[in-house]
């Protein structure tokens, strides 16, 4: 089923992406140790891990909607019964999770085109190109717009198998 699709893309993904976290964990004690220990910092460390943070938070969004890891305020849906939640969550998607993931998706793809046309750059002391991360909000959004159709197709075929809701 597409749902399945989805959910492995995201899956693939979130795993992946996940690794940034070691290697931005890594130039951080580099850069420490270059900075206290040898008397030498480094100039691009802090740019390079701040840009890698932003891959990370980024990308991980429709992983962390696969795994029903975002915030959520169930005053009302915790009280339902299960059918009764279910169709207030599928309710929810087109009515607040769509619109608001498409308005993500086009204005950061202006946003990523408009950087990639203009060459940005950082203005840190190294010079990093900007669009990058900026198209990767594209992806993100791409890629959380993605994960919220398979999240309401789980919810109207009443897929329990595949449907996580909070313990």
């Amino acid at each position: 089923m597409l749902f399945r699709a989805i959910d492995g893309l995201n899956e693939v993904v979130g795993r992946v992406i996940s690794v940034l976290a070691i290697v931005f964990a890594a130039i951080i004690i580099y850069d420490v140790i270059m900075r206290y220990a040898l008397n030498a910092p480094t100039r691009w460390a802090f740019d390079v891990t701040k840009q890698l943070f932003g891959f990370y938070f980024v990308l991980l969004g429709g992983y962390a909607l696969r795994h029903q890891a975002h915030v959520r305020v169930d005053l009302i849906t915790g009280a339902l019964r299960p059918r009764a939640r279910r169709i207030v969550e599928a309710a929810g998607y087109p009515l607040f999770f769509f619109p608001f993931a498409w308005v993500f998706l086009e204005q950061s793809w202006i946003f990523a085109a408009r950087s990639w046309n203009q060459g940005e750059t950082t203005y840190g002391a190294v010079q990093l190109p900007v669009y990058p991360l900026k198209m990767a909000m594209c992806l993100a959004a791409g890629l959380l717009l993605l994960q919220g159709i398979s999240e309401f197709l789980k919810l109207v075929l009443n897929r329990e198998d595949v449907v996580r809701h909070d313990a």
